[in-house]
C-alpha cells in the first residue's frame, strides 16, 4: 500500500522464538538505522509498537524513521542511498526482482485490505458487468495487484475487457464517489469514505477471496550492499520486530489502543481495529514455519510475476534469490 493514510483521514474527517534479545545487543551498543516507512497500520504497526515498547532499543538498534507517501518513493530513496532499509506493501515484490534490494522480513498478509467497489446505480453488480467499463486504482500498488487477480479469477481480461485508470488513491476514490467511474479498486481505510458517501455502492470482493492461493505480503527490504556490509544489524532489527509483532498478536486491543493514542490520533479506534482485522498477522514462530517451507517465497513470487507482466521486467530475479530467509531462521529458533 502506498499512500499516506493519516493525510487521507485528516482530509476525510513476550516474544515467541526470541533468542538472545537483550544483554548481548545492549553490551555492544546501539546502531542507528535510517528506515523509510508508510504511515499505515499494515506497514508501521510493528515499528511504532517496537519503538514505544523499547523493543528495537533492547535489540541494539535506534531507528531513524522517515515517512514516505508511496512504496515507489521509498525504494527510490533507498536505492539512492538516503535510507538504509524500508518497510512497505506489495512493492516489496517489485524492485528486488529488478535487482534493487534484498527482502528479509515480512510484516503481514494484506488479507482483506484491498477491495473492489462498484456502483450499482450505474448498472454494475457483477464481474460480467465490468466489461467495457473503467476502473480507477493506483497502478503498481497492492490494490492493482489485487484487481488483476480478481479480474482474471472471474473471467475478465484486465488488458482488454476493462479500462484501468491510474490515479492517486484519493483521486481514484473521488472519481468513484462523483460517479465519473463505476468501479474502484482501493485499500483500507479508503473504503470508509466510499461506504459513507455512496450508500448504494457494493463491495464486489476483497483480497481474502484469493487467500492463501494468492496472497499479497508486505515487509522489509534493504540495499544489497548494506545487507553485505552490515549483516550483523539485520538480526537486531528482526529481534526488535519479533518482540513488537508477538506483543500485537497476543494483545491486539491494548496494542491498538496505544497505537491510536500515540500515532493515529486522527483515526477513530474503531476504524483502526477494522484496519487490523483486514490484515493477517502471525506469531514469529508461525512466520518461521512459512519462511522455512517456502510459503512466503511462493507468495512473493506470485506478486513478482504480476510486476513482470505489468512492468515488463527483463530477466527478473526470482523471489528465491531476493528474499533472504537466513537471518530470520537463524534469529527465530524453532
Amino acid at each position: 500500500m502506498s499512500m499516506d493514510r493519516r493525510s487521507f483521514l485528516q482530509g476525510a474527517g513476550a516474544a515467541l522464538g526470541l533468542a538472545a534479545a537483550g544483554a548481548p545487543a545492549i553490551a555492544q551498543g546501539r546502531t542507528k538505522v535510517k528506515v523509510g516507512y508508510l504511515h499505515t497500520l499494515a506497514v508501521d504497526g510493528q515499528i511504532w509498537t517496537g519503538v514505544d515498547r523499547g523493543s528495537f532499543a533492547k535489540a541494539g538498534v535506534d531507528l531513524d524513521l522517515v515517512q514516505f507517501t508511496t512504496g515507489l518513493e521509498i525504494f527510490q530513496a533507498m536505492i539512492g542511498g538516503s535510507i538504509d532499509m524500508l518497510a512497505t506493501g506489495a512493492v516489496l515484490s517489485n524492485f528486488p526482482a529488478r535487482g534493487q534490494g534484498k527482502a528479509f522480513l515480512i510484516n503481514n498478509v494484506e488479507f482483506a485490505t484491498a477491495q473492489l467497489w462498484v456502483r450499482q446505480d450505474q448498472g454494475v453488480r457483477s464481474f460480467a458487468d465490468l466489461k467495457g467499463k473503467k476502473i480507477s486504482t493506483t497502478t503498481g500498488t497492492t490494490a492493482h495487484v489485487f484487481l488483476d487477480n480478481a479480474l482474471r479469477a472471474n473471467g475478465v481480461d484486465p488488458t482488454r475487457d476493462v479500462e484501468i485508470v491510474n490515479q492517486r488513491m484519493a483521486e481514484a476514490v473521488t472519481s468513484f464517489v462523483s460517479g465519473a467511474v463505476p468501479a474502484v479498486a482501493l485499500w483500507v481505510p479508503f473504503n470508509i469514505i466510499v461506504r459513507d458517501k455512496v450508500p448504494g455502492a457494493r463491495m464486489l470482493v476483497d483480497a481474502s477471496a484469493y487467500y492463501p492461493q494468492a496472497a499479497i505480503v508486505g515487509g522489509w527490504a534493504t540495499r544489497a550492499d548494506y545487507y553485505e556490509k552490515n549483516y550483523d544489524v539485520i538480526p537486531r532489527v528482526i529481534r526488535g520486530w519479533v518482540d513488537a509483532n508477538d506483543y500485537i498478536v497476543a494483545n491486539p486491543d491494548a496494542a491498538l489502543e496505544a497505537l491510536q493514542k500515540n500515532h493515529y490520533q486522527q483515526v477513530p479506534l474503531a476504524d483502526l481495529k477494522e484496519q487490523y482485522r483486514a490484515q493477517k498477522m502471525f506469531t514469529s514462530g508461525e512466520w518461521r514455519r512459512m519462511y522455512a517451507d517456502g510459503t512466503v517465497t511462493k507468495w512473493l513470487q506470485q506478486v513478482t510475476d504480476f510486476f513482470v507482466r505489468f512492468g515488463g521486467i527483463q530477466n527478473p530475479t526470482p523471489a528465491s534469490k531476493y528474499f533472504e530467509t537466513k537471518p530470520y531462521l537463524d534469529t527465530v529458533k524453532a
